[in-house]
């Protein structure tokens, strides 16, 4: 099993969230962000990888990882969990996450919000 860490990018949980793994993982974030590395991350999170795990924070940008992360929720043969870390998010963006949430668990995705990624880790070292 290979877990494709998807999510927020200028935010320090995948630092927080890989100690905590047991599992193989691709973490997507480099420093020169190119076409070839678009197409390796496509590569990986479509062959290599069988969970896709979002981690949303409110340190996020754009809103493309939730749009992957629905999308991954509908695909056959893949997991997708969905993390929501709600400090700094106002009311009404929680409320949206929570529709986004409820949308993916509807899809056979898990999906959540915790403040941190010891029920996260638990979850992706015992698929």
């Amino acid at each position: 099993m290979k877990v494709f860490l998807g999510g927020t990018k200028d935010s320090d949980w995948r630092e927080k969230l890989i100690p905590l793994l047991d599992v193989a993982y691709f973490n997507p974030v480099v420093e020169d962000w190119t076409e070839e590395c678009q197409a390796y991350e496509e590569e990986q999170k479509n062959n290599f990888c069988d969970v896709h795990l979002y981690v949303i924070t409110s340190k996020m940008t754009g809103v493309f990882s939730i749009a992957e992360a629905v999308e991954s929720a509908m695909t056959k043969g893949k997991y997708c969990v969905f993390h929501v870390m709600p400090d700094g998010f106002d009311e009404g963006q929680l409320k949206s996450l929570a529709a986004v949430i409820k949308l993916i668990k509807k899809q056979g995705g898990i999906a959540y919000q915790f403040k941190n990624f010891e029920p996260t880790a638990y979850y992706l070292n015992h698929l």
